[in-house]
């Protein structure tokens, strides 16, 4: 299997691999703007714009569009991200140049009819009330907003439902006309592609973009804060955030490895202390997450009222004491669990285009897989003991708590625990 890529002479960039053996492809455009290259009014605009994709063309109407794919037994969809908005597809190979002409066709061609900006309005509104209905989500959406406050990194994804209540179709004309140029888009295609026909295609379907350079996404900047909502809900919910590293930052795969042993799997350290010795909560977990320039280390439990207390102080405590005690055992099992859901996940070709097109947008190259292996390998036990005694004692921290929550603890008390 090799990864290939070529550019346009406009800027539009194409990468590909041929996984040997597969009958499908999964093939889409990642265009490198998301939520954070939202300006304050525009906010929840590049998720909007996403649902209004598959609501009618020049040439399809929003039916003929997934009829086209789903005729051949393909499978059509898109997600919008903090950094990216992705339209992809998943079709048999005969069947690419199709798939191709469709994302494409969506994205150079959308018609934005007002009727259908009013009912996928609609839609939007609908989403945004049952993510509000899901407390172990919404919390994720204001921890975020505490982590970088007044940022566009921290504003919701979905945006709120007043700014989603005022977007016609001269606003989404903008944001595509200010971050959909061809500098901004990347075609990646994994499984039974041919790199030579996808390029001539791609040539023939966006060849004719006028380079149009889009402005850089404004600079995140970890703060950390609380945000505290009093509900009567079965379980208090509780998220912790810590400042952590960027997708260029070389402490990168170290972060990935401790969040992986402290609270990664059943093995984990919360796992193993707060949920199966003291049996606090059902669900606990940490993970560390990133952006090109910035990152969080982010720990989850749900618990009752009366026991959210004792769960966050303990939660402080094994953070410090991974700081002191990480065993080399954990580092090397948290290695293996990194790298095997690495190497299990590009099985699928689903898996490779995404990374593909991730490396594509933070590097401007796919490193070979053997080199993201020898990178988490490099990661050593003193690395991830220096990593856990700043996270332990020194990185800024956001929290949010939402439920019968009167009894956690504030900022303030687990900053005095961190510095006890």
């Amino acid at each position: 299997m090799t990864v290939q890529t070529a550019t346009l002479s406009n800027g539009f960039r194409i990468v590909t691999e041929h996984m040997p053996g597969l009958q499908s492809a999964s093939l889409g455009i990642w265009v490198c703007a998301g939520g954070r290259h939202e300006r304050t009014e525009q906010n929840g605009i590049a998720h909007f714009l996403e649902h209004m994709a598959f609501k009618g063309t020049k040439t399809r109407s929003a039916l003929q569009i997934a009829e086209a794919i789903e005729d051949v037994g393909g499978y059509i969809n898109a997600y919008t991200s903090r950094e990216v908005t992705a339209y992809y597809a998943r079709v048999l190979a005969a069947d690419t140049p199709l798939a191709l002409e469709v994302i494409a066709d969506i994205l150079r061609n959308p018609v934005f009819e007002p009727s259908e900006i009013e009912v996928e309005r609609h839609v939007i509104l609908q989403e945004i009330g049952q993510a509000h209905d899901t407390p172990d989500d919404v919390i994720f959406d204001w921890l975020q907003e505490q982590a970088y406050p007044d940022q566009p990194l921290g504003r919701t994804i979905l945006g709120e439902t007043d700014r989603v209540n005022s977007f016609d179709r001269d606003d989404l004309l903008r944001f595509v006309g200010e971050h959909y140029g061809p500098e901004q888009l990347i075609l990646s295609a994994a499984g039974a592609v041919d790199h030579d026909s996808i390029v001539a295609q791609a040539k023939a379907l966006f060849g004719d973009m006028p380079s149009r350079p889009g402005d850089a996404a404004l600079p995140g900047t970890f703060r950390g804060g609380e945000s505290r909502q009093e509900k009567q809900l079965e379980q208090a919910h509780m998220a912790l955030a810590f400042e952590a590293p960027g997708y260029r930052d070389p402490a990168f795969y170290t972060a990935q490895v401790y969040a992986i042993a402290l609270g990664g799997g059943m093995s984990s350290r919360l796992f193993q202390e707060i949920r199966e010795k003291r049996g606090l909560c059902y669900t606990i977990f940490a993970q560390s997450g990133a952006y090109a320039d910035t990152g969080m280390t982010t720990i989850y439990a749900g618990t009752s009222g009366k026991e959210v207390a004792d769960l966050a102080l303990l939660t402080i405590d094994e953070m410090k004491r991974a700081a002191d005690d990480m065993s080399a055992a954990e580092v090397d099992r948290a290695r293996a669990q990194m790298k095997a859901g690495l190497l299990m996940g590009l099985e699928s070709p689903a898996a490779r285009a995404e990374r593909m097109a991730r490396m594509m947008q933070i590097w401007g190259k796919v490193p070979p897989i053997a080199e993201t292996v020898a990178r988490i390998d490099a990661v050593t036990l003193d690395k991830v003991r220096t990593f856990a005694e700043a996270q332990a004692s020194q990185a800024p921290l956001a929290l949010s708590l939402y439920g019968p929550v009167a009894q956690a603890p504030d900022l303030a008390q687990l900053q005095a625990r961190r510095a006890a």
